[in-house]
């Protein structure tokens, strides 16, 4: 009796961890990470200058939507704390979320920009090479960077 119970919790357990193997799936989790349109584009023949001139426009735009995103962080975290008060404020929420919006729009014109920055810098065979790695997408599968600053 004991040694069925036994096998069957043993059957029970190799279960759970073989499904959790299955389920982790590629890289640090499941999540959105750095994937197609981090980056240098994927185009094998981009020259030292054109690598410098995407560097460039890359750091640019991540100086210039520094200061948007820690904004964007600490709206975040105000709206978390408004939510957890004890009598949540519906208008100071609504305010703050048109804030975030706001900002989030901000980022993503900027990103757009800066993408369509670098593919000025592209030959034309380059840009129809980067096209079919569905570059300008932004973030894909891949490591754990997707839920950083999430809730």
């Amino acid at each position: 009796m004991k040694k069925n119970i036994l096998i069957g919790m043993i059957a029970v357990l190799t279960v759970i961890v073989v499904a959790q193997a299955a389920l982790a799936g590629p890289g640090y989790g499941r999540n959105m990470g750095y994937g197609a349109g981090y980056g240098i584009p994927p185009v094998s023949n981009i020259t030292p200058e054109q690598t410098a001139k995407i560097h460039s426009i890359q750091q640019a735009t991540l100086k210039d939507i520094a200061p948007l995103q820690q904004e964007l962080l600490s709206k975040k975290i105000e709206l978390r704390a408004a939510w957890l008060s004890q009598n949540p404020d519906q208008a100071k929420i609504n305010a703050l979320q048109k804030e975030i919006l706001n900002l989030n729009s901000k980022i993503q014109e900027k990103t757009t920009n800066a993408g369509f920055e670098i593919r000025k810098v592209l030959t034309l065979e380059q840009q129809a090479r980067l096209s079919t790695y569905n570059y300008g997408r932004g973030y894909g599968k891949g490591r754990m960077a997707g839920h950083m600053g999430r809730w």
